[in-house]
């Protein structure tokens, strides 16, 4: 049982929990720092029972290749490469959340309030959704830097559908709102998202 917690272990592990709750705990005190702590509840660390799954079943795989698969955990410049993608997508989403300001929420707004405006400056002007782009990114990127076939692959496909559909849901409000000025920009600007206009 020692040989499966050795130094390779050790640092992916670590650097996933790492990973992990600077994700988390970032979104949370940013979702204070922007909209007051009596608007905010536990749902901004964004955890659901679809989330601790898929993290669960990453975790699974790590240590059923760690044990029957060592060598493959072993490729230090792929699980470097995923650090270097989670920083980024990490970059990316808190920048989106750092721009837009009030104007960022972890829930879709279906109605148009007085502080809601259009963002289109800073990362905005050349990703339409970096939010959701940092978080493909750097969901992806856990399951590289664990050196996880499977989760790689399942976490890009999972990720990317759930914001295929969300971005033209988001985006039907989004030309409600803002009219022709919206239907320019998204012209204009990537979704941030592969494959999604």
């Amino acid at each position: 049982m020692t040989e499966i917690f050795s130094y390779t272990a050790y640092r992916q592990l670590s650097q996933m929990s790492l990973a992990v709750l600077c994700f988390h705990s970032s979104e949370y005190i940013l979702a204070v720092a922007m909209h007051g702590v009596s608007n905010i509840t536990l749902k901004s660390l964004l955890i659901s029972k679809a989330y601790l799954f898929a993290m669960l079943f990453s975790l699974l795989e790590y240590l059923i290749e760690i044990v029957l698969f060592p060598g493959l955990k072993e490729h230090w410049w792929l699980s470097n490469l995923g650090l270097a993608i989670v920083i980024i997508g990490e970059v990316i989403r808190k920048a989106a959340i750092i721009t837009a300001g009030q104007a960022f929420t972890h829930h879709i707004k279906v109605h148009h309030e007085e502080h809601h405006k259009l963002i289109t400056h800073g990362i905005y002007r050349y990703i339409r959704h970096p939010g959701y782009c940092g978080f493909f990114i750097w969901s992806v990127g856990t399951q590289i830097m664990l050196c996880n076939p499977i989760s790689t692959i399942a976490f890009a496909i999972v990720v990317w559908r759930f914001f295929a559909l969300r971005i033209p849901y988001e985006e039907h409000y989004l030309r409600q709102f803002f009219g022709s000025q919206y239907v320019e920009y998204a012209q204009g600007v990537p979704s941030g998202v592969p494959f999604v206009n």
